[in-house]
């Protein structure tokens, strides 16, 4: 484990701290940053870690040409883990140190208890079960003469009881879709999935478990219900009105936008013709609501939805700069978004900062992203450190 990071320039979530030494200590398996004192001088720049709350680990991690659709009916369990932990170590070689999988099983809880042992080097890993109802937006990602399909719930009791089942696997949160969606298979985003009472049951089952519930919505009436509902995310936004927009602000929903995946949905990319129409919709009027959002304070964090087909994990940095661009954020902003305001949306204090008692999880830079968020770029990495353990480039 390292003893200090040296020879940096900080921002440490917050706000530009100047040339530092960050001095870091042992906590059980993990390290935390035990003080940040100021130096003479620093040629490098560090920011915390970087935080992606909407990924799907399990896809295909080689770039070979497979189906998105067909590739999980065909792998078995335990090649899908593999792909798994490769996907998420390219995640954190491209400065992404905690990760949020919304779609996750045993799979996905067994990698997390693994990446928390140590048992192999990785990200941190937040996973979500999730409660989709019969013909909505989860289930619709399996064709209808398979069989064997992923656990859905209908009605409030048996919504409960999904919410529990999910609780004793290890799920860290819960998912819910409170509108269709692109990519599931015959949907139209327009379509409700569940009833208020079930989406109800669900909620409260999740809170009075400690488990947050993450909502994928899309329409105007899915974020209305959403929010109505309790929820504590919204995931993807897409059509949120100005008055849902400043409902979000007042109960403090981060919303995660996911632009890269819906603009390359649409221009086709991976996607069917029914898929890539759903998406080009959808971002007829995308653009102009959320930049209107934006402007009104909701809290935009980084959500890729990065599924190894669609975006890869990597990608995350060039996500932040979409973003930037869309909203006309300054870089510090745009920064904040995959750090500390991704941090408090997926309820961790100990992540997305550089100060005493966070996790020793930053990201060392050629150039200073606060200044030109131009130097946000994959190639522009020095070190990652994920832990207090370089894992990725070199430090100085």
């Amino acid at each position: 484990m390292l003893e200090a990071i040296r020879g940096v320039e900080l921002w440490d979530g917050e706000r530009v701290r100047g040339p530092v030494e960050i001095r870091l200590r042992a906590d059980g398996r993990d390290a935390v940053v035990d003080a940040v004192e100021p130096a003479t001088s620093g040629r490098y720049a560090a920011i915390p870690g970087l935080i992606d709350t909407h990924v799907h680990l399990i896809g295909e991690s080689t770039g070979r040409p497979v189906d998105f659709l067909t590739w999980p009916l065909v792998t078995r369990p335990e090649e899908r883990v593999l792909h798994g932990l490769a996907n998420a170590r390219a995640a954190l070689a491209g400065g992404v140190t905690t990760l949020r999988d919304l779609a996750a099983d045993d799979v996905q809880f067994s990698l997390r208890r693994a990446l928390d042992a140590g048992v192999v080097p990785g990200p941190r890993l937040l996973a979500h079960g999730m409660v989709g109802m019969t013909a909505g937006h989860a289930d619709l990602f399996t064709p209808a003469a398979i069989a064997d399909r992923p656990p859905v719930a209908d009605g409030p009791d048996e919504c409960r009881r999904l919410v529990r089942h999910w609780a004793r696997a290890g799920a860290d949160g819960i998912k819910i879709a409170t509108s269709g969606g692109v990519l599931s298979v015959g949907d139209r985003a327009a379509w409700r999935n569940h009833t208020p009472e079930e989406i109800a049951a669900i909620v409260d089952e999740a809170h009075a478990l400690g488990m947050p519930v993450a909502a994928h919505a899309h329409t105007e009436e899915g974020i209305r219900i959403a929010l109505e509902q309790g929820v504590d995310s919204i995931e993807h936004g897409t059509l949120i009105s100005g008055e849902q927009a400043e409902a979000a602000v007042r109960r403090g929903v981060p919303v995660a936008p996911t632009l890269l995946i819906n603009d390359r949905i649409a221009a086709g990319r991976g996607a069917s013709a029914e898929q890539a129409a759903k998406a080009a919709e959808l971002l007829e009027r995308r653009d102009a609501l959320l930049a209107d959002a934006a402007r009104r304070g909701v809290d935009f964090v980084l959500g890729t939805d990065a599924n190894g087909f669609h975006v890869r994990f990597g990608e995350q940095m060039a996500e932040v700069r979409r973003m930037a661009e869309l909203f006309g954020w300054e870089p510090e902003r745009a920064l904040a978004a995959a750090t500390s305001a991704a941090a408090r949306a997926i309820g961790r204090d100990d992540v997305g900062g550089v100060r005493p008692g966070a996790k020793a999880d930053l990201v060392v830079l050629r150039r200073r992203p606060w200044e030109d968020l131009d130097a946000l770029r994959v190639e522009e990495i020095v070190a990652v450190v994920s832990r207090g353990e370089v894992v990725a480039g070199a430090l100085p």
